[in-house]
Formats: structure tokens, C-alpha cells, sequence
């Protein structure tokens, strides 16, 4: 899979949807930001978080999106390796499939696993 070329694509199938659902859309965008936003917990914080519940619900794009989000908000790879770890102790077997897929995208965005 190449994470950065889906994660392109990704953005421009969301923006044909925006097109149509424009409302849905909208208030996706902005539960996202408010979500993400820096508060009590960091934006970093936050986007690790989003990335174990990627790999725990075996969400190929989100995986996409939020290994890039996370490094972007400042994660180490370790950070990530660790978050990837964790996802895998609440998924159990599948969750080590996409911990790994996880780890590629980290690869893929720039970054080698530590």
C-alpha cells in the first residue's frame, strides 16, 4: 500500500463528498478540529490516540491519515511504535495485521520505525 499516494486519494474522494453532503461534511470537519485541537491533552496526544483506535478498528485510511497527523503534531516514531503496541494489546490478532500496516505508513511518510 502506498499511504501517502491513498491518503492523496482519500482527499479527493472526501472533497467529491463534501460536494454533495456539504452540511455532513462541514460538521465532520469541525468535530474534527474541535477534537484534535491542543487542550488537556495535546494535539500529539491526541492524534496517537486516534491512531490505536485506527489500527483497533482496522481502518486503512484513518491509519493513513493520523500516522501522518501524529508525525505532523510532533510524534517520534517511538511515540508511534508505542501507540502501535498498545493497539495491538486492545485488538488482539487483528490489530498486530494493521499495527504493521501502521508501521509501513510510518515508513512510507518519512519516518523509520525505530
Amino acid at each position: 500500500m502506498d499511504y501517502p499516494g491513498y491518503r492523496t486519494h482519500l482527499d479527493e474522494l472526501m472533497g467529491s463528498l463534501a460536494r454533495q453532503a456539504p452540511g455532513v461534511m462541514a460538521g465532520f470537519a469541525k468535530l474534527h478540529r474541535e477534537s484534535q485541537s491542543e487542550g488537556a491533552l495535546s494535539a500529539r496526544v491526541k492524534e496517537l490516540m486516534a491512531l490505536a483506535i485506527s489500527i483497533a478498528v482496522q481502518c486503512e485510511g484513518c491509519i493513513a491519515y493520523h500516522v501522518h497527523d501524529a508525525l505532523r503534531a510532533g510524534a517520534t516514531p517511538q511515540e508511534v511504535a508505542e501507540t502501535i503496541g498498545v493497539a495491538v494489546m486492545m485488538g488482539g490478532g487483528p490489530a498486530t495485521v494493521y499495527g504493521a500496516e501502521a508501521l509501513e505508513a510510518l515508513e512510507q511518510f518519512g519516518t523509520p520505525a525505530p
